[in-house]
């Protein structure tokens, strides 16, 4: 069985929760306390980071690489497309969510408040170009929710948490994310303290 150490209110540990619950397979979560340095973590992990994937003798962190991986383990929903042309741009758009995105969130929520204010404001402009994808398309990869939508999902739930506001033109993205947010698998990947955050 595979185990994932995973931190309560991490979003990256949310994209992994999300893939486990999307494939229905047997698993099992360990929610770490990241602020009480988990001994758990640091013997299976040298950087001592959530998330941390276990299975017999693989041990896998970062998000990407682990989702990946239990994709290609259970393919079935396949999360990422088997043309390679598709599975290149998905990739592509991955690096991108991590540069344009989710570099930003340490700063928000450990920042000083102008630096805080300015990876709001930059994740707030990526965010609403992104926004004109969904005049015509359902998920990020037109009609077929995939790994992008997997990734992006947990910090479109966090915008408030965040003090991200958006503007009427990112409408059609927050209509998308409403889509996200009603999957099974998400709501049945969040932690309480997750559920919280948009009380």
């Amino acid at each position: 069985m595979m185990t994932l150490y995973s931190g309560t209110t991490d979003p990256f540990s949310q994209r992994c929760r999300f893939v486990l619950f999307e494939k229905g397979m047997d698993f099992k979560i360990i929610d770490v306390d990241m602020l009480n340095n988990a001994e758990d973590i640091s013997a299976n992990n040298p950087y001592g980071i959530v998330p941390t994937l276990v299975e017999r003798d693989l041990v896998l962190h970062e998000a990407n690489i682990i989702n990946e991986y239990i994709d290609e383990r259970f393919p079935h929903p396949q999360l990422m497309s088997p043309d390679p042309v598709m599975r290149a741009r998905t990739r592509l758009f991955l690096h991108r969510f991590e540069h344009e995105l989710f570099c930003h969130i340490a700063a928000i929520e450990k920042g000083q408040l102008k630096v805080a204010d300015k990876a709001r404001q930059t994740i707030r402009d990526n965010l609403t170009q992104l926004s004109a994808i969904f005049v015509k398309q359902k998920y990020m990869l037109n009609d077929e929710f995939s790994m992008l939508d997997v990734a992006i999902a947990p910090l479109l739930w966090r915008l408030n948490h965040y003090g991200i506001k958006l503007g009427n033109d990112a409408a059609q993205l927050m209509k998308y994310a409403d889509r996200l947010f009603a999957r099974p698998a998400y709501i049945a990947s969040m932690t309480p303290a997750e559920k919280a955050m948009r009380k």
